[in-house]
């Protein structure tokens, strides 16, 4: 294939690749405002813990927070612990801090480290700790009287072991132990102390790729899927009734090209549902939090009062772009769109990534989109990588 046909056959790609994003995006939006089921009522599905579902990686941060298929790496655990099996380095690790909501306070922070290790060339194992400080805040009595400060956090340990069950497709599972400390000692209503909440969770994850010969170069299709904390539900009292921590299930794509011996392009998009309850803006008495574990999660796909419509009003969309000069520098975009009645999560990302030898890089931003101020504007993600080769062990599948 000569030099000027391999050009014709990445810019035909990269055309479709681009058309199918604008797409989506356009059908995402058609949809967002084609359904009123709730007349303009905002329904926002809660959830307690919610930092389980704040995405602590740099690089990812820069793609509009996609992650399910994307390349594996240090940071994996988080969006899908059964990339770890395809991993390319024997060992990589990966830190992460996020200075959080600097739009409205100054002492906000979240702190990642994750790793893991290849046991052989069908097996990972991976380890992680977010830790999420909210900062000092200072409690008063009823009088306003000051009675001392405290330190609120949240933090999640996490453990993953990843397998092939074949050259193209491998499974994982991470068990986690969840603690969210936000104001434990302090008495609410009449006599009722506030502890920490505590849970107990697991992710169950599966990843697929596959090389094909659609480049000069070549390229690659991936394919992830996750289900993440799948967990009892916890409260910060002794109330009976307790509340579903950000049970989730996603499903993404992704397609690496690569141009030539020094440039490729990934693209990659994911879909996400949480899975827990929707309230019912007619239900005064919460009835939708005494749901048992397991039927609130696989009933969340079809409880919303408004209907199917409304179902779809709760999926979120992720698009991200990721370029690579000869695996040494990276320049991402990426956008997430969360609907208007339903968070109304909806911003743009930029991001750049440093590679040289073992050691890398990684930074993203949140772009201010609008004259409305957002809580996110501005938020910045830095990583420090690390990935080492090894000898790694063969084994047969």
């Amino acid at each position: 294939m000569n030099y000027t046909m391999k050009r014709c056959v990445f810019k035909a790609t990269l055309l479709v690749l681009v058309g199918l994003l604008l797409t989506l995006e356009t059908t995402v939006v058609q949809a967002q405002i084609s359904t009123n089921d709730l007349d303009g009522r905002v329904n926002t599905v809660f959830t307690s813990i919610p930092f389980l579902r704040i995405n602590p990686d740099g690089r990812t941060g820069g793609m509009g927070d996609v992650g399910l298929a994307t390349d594996p790496d240090g940071a994996s655990i988080y969006h899908n612990g059964s990339k770890l099996a395809f991993a390319k380095k024997e060992i990589g690790i990966s830190l992460t801090y996020t200075p959080w909501l600097r739009e409205l306070v100054d002492d906000i922070y979240i702190a990642h480290l994750s790793g893991y290790k290849k046991i052989n060339d069908l097996q990972s194992i991976g380890l992680s700790l977010r830790y999420f400080s909210l900062g000092n805040i200072k409690f008063t009595n009823i009088d306003g009287d000051d009675i001392g400060e405290y330190n609120p956090n949240e933090f999640a340990f996490d453990l993953a072991y990843a397998r092939k069950l074949s050259p193209n497709f491998s499974t994982g599972i991470t068990l986690k132990y969840v603690r969210s400390d936000l104001a434990r000692g302090q008495e609410v209503g009449s006599g009722n102390i506030i502890k920490a909440a505590q849970a107990v969770a697991a992710d169950v994850s599966f990843y697929y790729e596959k090389d094909l010969d659609l480049m000069p170069g070549g390229s690659r299709l991936t394919i992830g899927s996750a289900i993440t904390n799948i967990g009892n539900k916890v409260s910060y009292t002794e109330d009976e009734t307790r509340d579903f921590i950000p049970i989730n299930f996603g499903i993404g794509v992704g397609y690496k090209m690569y141009i030539d011996d020094y440039n490729s392009i990934l693209v990659s998009a994911d879909i996400n549902k949480l899975m827990v309850p929707t309230p019912d803006p007619m239900d005064t008495t919460g009835e939708y939090r005494k749901k048992p574990l397991l039927s609130g999660m696989f009933g969340s796909f079809g409880d919303a009062p408004g209907g199917a419509s409304e179902e779809m009003q709760e999926l979120m969309y992720s698009f991200g772009v990721e370029y690579w000069y000869n695996e040494q520098f990276a320049v991402r975009v990426g956008h997430f769109n969360e609907h208007s009645l339903k968070g109304n999560r909806k911003y743009i990302t930029l991001g750049l990534g440093l590679r040289y030898s073992v050691f890398g890089l990684n930074f993203s931003y949140i772009v201010p989109t609008s004259n409305q101020r957002n809580p996110l504007d501005n938020t910045l993600r830095f990583s420090l990588s690390f990935d080492f080769d090894g000898n790694i062990k063969d084994a047969d599948l």
